[in-house]
Order: C-alpha cells, then structure tokens, then sequence
C-alpha cells in the first residue's frame, strides 16, 4: 500500500508539471489553431537557461528562476514577432511547418553549446520541504513541483477571470472574429500566447529537470507527451489539458513501477487510443457540429 501511495503522489506531481505545460499549447491552439511542435524545445531553453544561471552564473535559486521565467516570456514574443506574425493570412500548414523547423533549428542550437550529455542542477531544495507520513515518504522535489504547480494554476485562473488581458485572450479563443469587431488587438493576444506559453513550458521544463535531471533529447522530446495530454483532455479545454496531464502522469508512474519502466512511455498512448476510440473529442473537448 505504500508502494501504491508513493507511485501516486509522484505521478500527480509530474502529470502536474504536464498539465501545466500543456496549458500553454492549449493556449496557442485555442488563440490561433496553430499545434506547436517547438513545444518541447522551449521547455529545454528554459531548463538549461536555469542550469546556466544556477550553475554557471551562481546566482541565487528564487532570482535565477525569476530570470529564467521572465527570458522566457520575452523568447516567446520574439518568436511570435519575428516567426510567425510574417506567416498571417497564409496557409495553416505552412504556420505548423514552421513550428517543426522552429524546434529543429532550437534543439541543434542547445546540442551545440551543451551537448547530448544528462546534466544535473545542484541540491538545493531545503530538507523541510519533504513529507514524511507514518512509512510514506515524498522528496522535497515533488513537494516542490505539486506546491508551484498548484500556484500557477490559481494565478493563471485568475488571470483569465478577471484581467482586461485574460478576458481578451479568452473571447480570441471563441471568436476571432467577434474579438476583431469589438476592438480587441487579435495580434497582440497572439503574442501574448506565446510568450505565456513559453514560460510555462519553460517552469516546467526546470522542475522536471530538478526531477530527473536534463538532457537536451530527453527533455525535448517531452514536449511530445503534450500532445497525448492535450488531445485526452481536449485540444480547446484548458481544464482537460490539467486533467490529462495529471492521467498520463500516473498511467506512467504505475507502468513503471508494477510493470516495466521499458514501457513508461508506451502505455499512456495506447490508453489514449482507448479513450479516442470513445470520445473522438477527448474527456472534455467541445463537439463540433457542421450543417450542410
């Protein structure tokens, strides 16, 4: 039973941290229908900008993720600016093709200045923050991931409810057009999306990296778990893509310790087949109805 307690409490911290991540790829698509696949490398930039910082720079802990999450919402404007923003008006296809030389050209830029090598943060995550319950014990890294999770989660709730920004990005997302007749700066919210994208891929990119350290191919390629998360939760619903992420979170950590860590990332897959063969929207997308 204990076995069973630890397995499910770190899998609802890192399904955590994939939720959150899939929240800004929720956002992109739901702003502008465009699926991201650079996803996971500006998850990488923000893990290894905080290796730079803590490592390298010694700057301390709270700074160098301030730092860290504020270079990663500028990153996330000047993508849109100089990337995207050039591509409006043209095919959706050749906005998605971007996106995939985008993450190419980001990958081999992080291989050339640190290498394929796995790369560790140094300890400093303060004892305290670990949880001992009877024989259950929870590392300070989860408590640490769960706590930040849970934090941007009512901060990001909060700011759709109820800022002037929040609230545009949110009428974008239901109506490009009603947005554009009521004053709303459609490009803008653009920009907007991804740089808020970009840091939350980028924080959890660095708790992930507490978590098992970062490798340049290791950690891009988690940006492809977002697509499983969001596609379970629904690609429109923010709320299913914290849902989603916190399934395919525990699908893992279970498969990895009651059957085979070979096998971690091949499960949550086939479940997601499963579920789609049910709901071809997911758990809570929206049901497109066309008339003809």
């Amino acid at each position: 039973m204990d076995f069973f307690i630890h397995l499910f409490i770190n899998g609802l911290s890192v399904g955590l941290l994939y939720g959150v991540s899939a929240l800004g790829f929720v956002m992109i698509f739901k702003s502008s229908s465009v699926l991201n696949f650079a996803h996971g490398q500006l998850l990488a930039i923000g893990a290894f900008a905080f290796l730079v910082l803590v490592s390298w720079l010694k700057l301390p802990v709270a700074l160098a993720f301030l730092v860290t999450l504020c270079g990663s919402f500028a990153l996330g404007f000047a993508v849109e600016r100089v990337f995207l923003r050039p591509l409006i008006g043209e095919s959706l296809i050749f906005v998605i093709m971007l996106t995939v030389g985008l993450a190419s050209m980001l990958k081999g830029i992080l291989l050339l200045f640190f290498g394929g090598n796995l790369q560790t943060y140094p300890d400093f995550l303060p004892g305290w923050l670990a949880v001992q319950a009877g024989s259950v014990y929870i590392p300070p890294v989860y408590v640490a991931s769960s706590l930040l999770g849970i934090v941007f989660l009512v901060l990001f709730g909060l700011f759709f409810k109820y800022s002037p920004q929040g609230i545009f990005m949110r009428s974008v997302a239901d109506n490009q057009t009603a947005a554009l007749s009521l004053g709303v700066h459609v490009k803008k919210v653009f920009a907007l999306s991804w740089a808020i994208a970009a840091m939350v891929a980028s924080m959890s990119g660095v708790m992930l990296g507490i978590i098992n350290g970062i490798n340049v191919h290791e950690i891009s390629s988690i940006g492809l778990k977002v697509f499983p998360v969001v596609i379970l939760g629904g690609l429109d619903s923010i709320g299913g893509a914290i849902i989603g992420g916190m399934i395919i979170g525990l699908l893992e950590t279970f498969t990895s310790g009651y059957i085979s860590p070979s096998l971690r990332d091949v499960i949550p897959y086939i479940v997601l087949v499963a579920i789609l063969l049910v709901k071809p929207y997911g758990l809570f997308g929206l049901v497109e109805i066309e008339r003809v």
